[in-house]
């Protein structure tokens, strides 16, 4: 990006620093802030990785719809099943198939990853507007978990790649809002966030895989055939 590129809240980059650098610079001495290519680069990579789940899920969603016998790609044994949640209500929450909000979302989020590497300004609402869809497919997430682990006690492979971007997607998402005071906060709470933004990703999975071993752990195991 030029040096020229004006920091998105503290105005003008100094000359000879990068513009990358701008948001790092931005908070007082200590924590090193996420970067804009880090940033932006994350969106691309994760937006690619949930848009190829949501697409091969909806391709599998078809057609199982033409054809209620086929077995999916993407179903491997009787607990590791795709088909299941695809034919619950919980499936098609929206009267479509679930899978067809990632297919029309995640390239939302790849485009806001290429814009940004770019080094195209986006205003503070629009990243607003992107953490609060994100939230909102965070809380559906959790609503499948739950479905799979304790109603349907089925994990479909596919929709987990979704429900694995999606955390990282949604943290780094505030942890940009924080940093750059689109979300304000204390100063205290902005270091706390901006500095420990690796370790509270790697809680969150540690939570996540503690949750759904507590669940259906016995299950996971035996159809591996432990």
């Amino acid at each position: 990006m030029s040096p020229s590129v004006r920091d998105e809240t503290h105005g003008d980059a100094p000359d000879g620093v990068p513009a990358d650098s701008a948001a790092e610079a931005a908070l007082p001495a200590g924590p090193r802030g996420l970067s804009t290519r880090a940033y932006a680069t994350l969106l691309t990579v994760l937006g690619a990785i949930g848009f190829g789940a949501a697409t091969w899920l909806a391709i599998e969603e078809y057609l199982k719809l033409l054809d209620p016998n086929r077995v999916t790609s993407c179903s491997f044994n009787v607990f590791l099943d795709c088909g299941v949640a695809m034919m619950s209500w919980q499936g098609t929450l929206l009267g479509f198939p679930n899978p067809y909000l990632g297919v029309a979302a995640f390239p939302v989020v790849i485009t806001t990853g290429v814009v940004l590497l770019a080094g195209a300004r986006l205003p503070r609402w629009y990243h607003l507007s992107l953490l609060a869809v994100t939230v909102a497919a965070q809380l559906l997430i959790f609503f499948l978990m739950w479905s799979s682990f304790y109603a349907l006690v089925r994990l479909c492979p596919a929709c987990m790649v979704v429900w694995t971007i999606l955390w990282p997607l949604l943290w780094f998402q505030v942890v940009h809002a924080v940093q750059e005071r689109h979300l304000r906060v204390s100063e205290g709470l902005r270091r706390a966030v901006v500095g420990n933004r690796g370790l509270v990703l790697v809680i969150g999975y540690v939570v996540a895989v503690g949750w759904l071993l507590l669940a259906v752990g016995g299950p996971l195991v035996e159809s591996f055939g432990v």
